[in-house]
Parts: structure tokens; C-alpha cells; sequence
């Protein structure tokens, strides 16, 4: 049998076979594309298929695990998302019948997981979670997603809808919070974060804006590693790209409250849910 396992979002896909050998994980035939998901059903369905295909090869005995963001009826396969305007018309289709016909295999075969779970299963098997029996996973780009692991469970944490200050999570911890922030401040226009790091920017100014999300990351996470008794917190996204940046004041905030709480960047970046999807096949193994 072979795993592939597949991470699917907005504009992007990329696809692998996973070859578990019960402690480690390789990853080959790594396919990625960016795709239009503004258009039809039948053709995101057809490019989707395209580049799981190159994946899957010669291979006739496969299970695919896709990791999907929300919100998705993931144990049935069915788009919930309408609202975002990507994937607009799948909105209450079955994916899950979509690509089994497209790719012509038994729809049983193909599992979904919400992508911040994913991400945060596979960073718990092969990367930087493997270490921890309890932990929060925060994906953190231009939405914001979360994981909760227990043990050997992990779910979806939907934080990104928690209460927090005057509005949620979401408000504060995304791109959006960095654009608004910096305009607001500083009459600075951001395309995104990376646009901080710019060598001809002002170093101060950078300085503020991550010292400022640094120091809301940290005050988020104080209540939920306490609540949850969490060992540690796996961080991932596009924004974690500038962690050395805003993490030293994630935990100089942190260590106010007293509670150790270790936190490390993904080892596997946009690996981790290829790896995390396949999770129900490789439980089952």
C-alpha cells in the first residue's frame, strides 16, 4: 500500500508519497502547483487530480489523505467554504466523490483532516513535536490555525474564533493584524510580513511591529499552555519565517507566568501535513 499524502489550499496544492518506516518519514515524488480555485468545480477537481497524479505514479494500491483548511466536513468530505470566495463552487459538494471519480479510486480510500491538525500530527510523528505528549500547534500566515494534541490524539483547536481582547484570536495573529498595525502606527503599507524585513526599512519600526505581535502571541498562549497543562508549542507558517524576530518576546512574556513551556519552530514546514494527513493509514499500519 502506498500513502499519499496531499495538502490543499486556497491557491496552492502539493502532494507526495509518504514512506513511513515506524520512526521517521521519507518524502518523494513531491509534486506542488498553484491553482486557480475562483473558477469551476470541473477544473480545480482537474488540476487538483493533475498534480495527486504525478504523485501517485505507477502505483495502483494507494490511500490518500488530504489536509484541507475549514470549514470542511472533513469525515464526510463535503466543502463548507462559501464565504472566502476561493473553492466558492464546491461549496457543499463532495470533494470526496469528485476526486475519487477523477482519480478513479474507491472513495473509502481518501481521508481528509483539517490542515492545522495535519500540520500538527506530522510535526508530533517525524519533527519538532515528537517529543511532546501534550502540545498546541499555531499556524501562522495570512489565517490562523491551531491544533491540540493530548497524548496520542490530535484536534483541530479552532482558536482562531476564540475571544481575545476586543474582538478574536484571528483579529491579532495573522497578516491582516501586521498590515493594520503598521498602517496605523507608522502610515506603513505592507503587501506582507516579509516587507518588514526589507534591508532598506527601518530597522526601529520593524522592530515594533514584531515585538508587538511577539509580546500578543505570548499573552494568547499563556492562557491555553495552562489550561491545557501543554508541554510545548510547535509553530508554523509563513510568519515563522521571521521568528527569531518576535519569539524572544513570545517568551519573555511567557516566563512572566512561571509555567515552562517549550516552543519550537516546525522542523518539516509544508511537509508536516503531507505527512500529518496520512495519519489514519499509518495508525492503522
Amino acid at each position: 500500500m502506498v500513502q499519499i499524502g496531499v495538502d490543499i489550499g486556497g491557491s496552492h496544492i502539493s502532494s507526495a508519497q509518504i514512506l513511513w518506516n515506524g520512526k521517521s518519514a521519507e518524502i518523494i515524488e513531491f509534486h506542488e502547483a498553484d491553482i486557480d480555485t475562483f473558477r469551476s468545480t470541473s477544473e480545480i477537481i482537474a488540476d487538483w487530480s493533475a498534480v495527486i497524479r504525478e504523485s501517485i505514479g505507477s502505483q495502483k494500491d494507494i490511500r490518500i489523505g488530504i489536509a484541507m483548511p475549514g470549514p470542511f466536513d472533513y469525515s464526510n468530505g463535503i466543502s463548507l467554504i462559501k464565504d472566502q470566495g476561493k473553492m466558492k463552487s464546491l461549496f457543499g459538494l463532495s470533494v470526496k466523490k469528485l476526486l475519487s471519480e477523477s482519480l478513479k479510486i474507491d472513495s473509502k480510500h481518501i481521508v481528509f483532516s483539517n490542515d492545522a491538525e495535519a500540520f500538527l500530527a506530522g510535526e508530533s510523528l517525524a519533527g519538532a513535536g515528537r517529543d511532546f505528549q501534550s502540545s498546541i500547534g499555531l499556524t501562522l500566515g495570512t489565517g490562523f490555525g491551531s491544533a491540540i494534541k493530548i497524548r496520542e490524539v490530535v484536534k483541530d483547536g479552532k482558536l482562531w474564533t476564540a475571544p481575545f481582547r476586543d474582538g478574536i484570536a484571528e483579529d491579532y495573529l495573522g497578516t491582516a493584524w501586521f498590515k493594520t498595525y503598521a498602517l496605523q502606527k507608522f502610515g506603513l503599507k505592507l503587501a506582507g510580513v516579509k516587507d518588514l524585513l526589507a534591508v532598506d526599512l527601518d530597522r526601529e519600526i520593524a522592530d515594533c511591529v514584531f515585538s508587538q505581535f511577539g509580546e500578543t502571541l505570548g499573552e494568547f498562549l499563556s492562557f491555553y499552555v495552562i489550561r491545557l497543562q501543554c508541554e510545548g508549542v510547535v509553530l508554523g507558517g509563513k510568519i515563522t519565517r521571521a521568528a527569531d524576530r518576535f519569539l524572544p518576546y513570545t517568551k519573555a512574556y511567557l516566563d512572566k507566568i512561571d509555567y515552562p513551556v517549550e516552543i519550537k519552530i516546525s522542523e518539516l514546514e509544508e511537509k508536516a501535513s503531507l505527512i500529518g494527513a496520512c495519519l489514519p493509514f499509518i495508525s492503522k499500519n
